[in-house]
């Protein structure tokens, strides 16, 4: 991997974030935001932002395929090519568009590079709060330029503090999750925002974090961050998670013992 790879794609994200999201965020018509799936919006910023990104990734390296949210909702084909050999990005130009959509934060833009089907390179900028994280498989994670590890500590249960993502959560998970919040220190209503998520638990704000849907966009880069940091990305069942595989459940957290904690005690196992 060519070592300017990563500054390159941070000044892309950059740019798209200075160039399209932010100039149109809290200035969205009624005509700039539709529904592409029931409960799911996009908007006229999520679709001009991954043209600009999967452009300027293809420029990077030749002959890339680009696995882009809004273009995988008109070709849902495109998921196929996850395993696939050589370089393929997964975009998510907007993460929190219903934030976004709503004039309120957080929301991030987002990429991950898989080669020969495995996660290589992560990056997820949060824009308004000015926070860029990025790693490459086997050499740690960056946010703002500076080498940061997930804790290593565990508080105690009573002490603990995460996210717990239960609106798309089956009706009796939902409520064992909740119950088991009752025992933990904190448990937070989640950002509507993934990449918010990730960097939050990367700089310590939260020891975990909890999803039910995993689509490949929201996860792949933060699962990497976080790995990459020392931290920990698996199924309720204990297996690890990998973009290509389809699934729902994921717990992440700073640590192994953390994340069984967290999982006992949501009572998810």
């Amino acid at each position: 991997m060519a070592d300017t790879l990563l500054d390159d794609v941070a000044e892309l994200l950059h740019r798209a974030a200075a160039d399209v999201v932010l100039p149109m965020f809290g200035r969205l018509d009624a005509a700039d935001v539709a529904e592409k799936a029931p409960g799911e919006l996009v908007t006229v910023a999520d679709q001009r932002a991954e043209e600009l990104i999967s452009a300027g990734l293809r420029r990077l390296r030749p002959g890339s395929l680009v696995v882009g949210e809004e273009a995988t909702a008109e070709d849902p084909g495109l998921l196929d090519h996850l395993r696939d050999d050589g370089d393929v990005w997964l975009v998510d130009p907007i993460d929190g568009t219903s934030n976004f959509a709503a004039g309120k934060r957080p929301f991030a833009l987002m990429v991950a590079l898989l080669t020969d089907g495995v996660p290589v390179a992560s990056w997820v900028l949060d824009p308004l709060a000015e926070t860029l994280a990025v790693a490459r498989a086997g050499e740690g994670t960056l946010v703002n330029g500076g080498p940061v590890r997930t804790a290593e500590e565990v508080p105690p249960l009573g002490s603990l503090r995460g996210t717990a993502m239960t609106r798309f959560l089956p009706p009796e998970a939902r409520r064992r999750a909740e119950a088991g919040g009752e025992r933990i220190g904190e448990l937070l209503p989640g950002q509507h925002c993934a990449g918010r998520e990730y960097l939050d638990l990367l700089v310590g704000s939260q020891q975990f974090v909890l999803f039910w849907r995993t689509l490949p966009w929201d996860h792949a880069p933060g699962v990497l961050l976080v790995r990459q940091a020392g931290g920990v990305a698996r199924r309720f069942d204990g297996s690890e998670y990998h973009p290509a595989e389809e699934g729902q459940g994921l717990l992440v957290a700073a640590n192994d013992q953390v994340w069984a904690e967290a999982l006992e005690a949501l009572d998810l196992a």
